[in-house]
């Protein structure tokens, strides 16, 4: 079986949200707005947890692929590339992760 990536699941969710159509989840849940699509991230952010917490392997990675499933449309909802998330972690690798959280702005 050829190796799936996160690239691929990106590219999936643009051509299932560009078809649209009552059979792709994916355009209902963009249909419903990036609101929506933040809560069910956060759900399967939640659902995520709990699965680590249990120490439920099984459960931890297919709440993974679902966590990481909603992040991707979350991000096609409020027009974000998965490339720009890559880029701005690839500019905090030339320093510690200490140094990069300190450098952040305070509000």
């Amino acid at each position: 079986m050829p190796r799936f990536t996160i690239h691929d699941l990106a590219e999936t969710i643009d051509v299932r949200a560009a078809e649209g159509g009552e059979a792709s989840y994916t355009r209902k849940l963009l249909d419903k707005g990036a609101e929506h699509c933040a809560k069910k991230f956060g759900e399967e952010a939640i659902e995520t947890v709990i699965a680590a917490v249990e120490n439920d392997r099984a459960h931890m990675i297919a709440e993974s692929a679902d966590l990481l499933y909603h992040f991707l449309v979350l991000l096609k909802a409020r027009g974000i590339k998965l490339e720009e998330v890559e880029a701005a972690l690839g500019e905090r690798t030339s320093m510690s992760g200490l140094e990069e959280k300190a450098s952040r702005k305070r509000d």
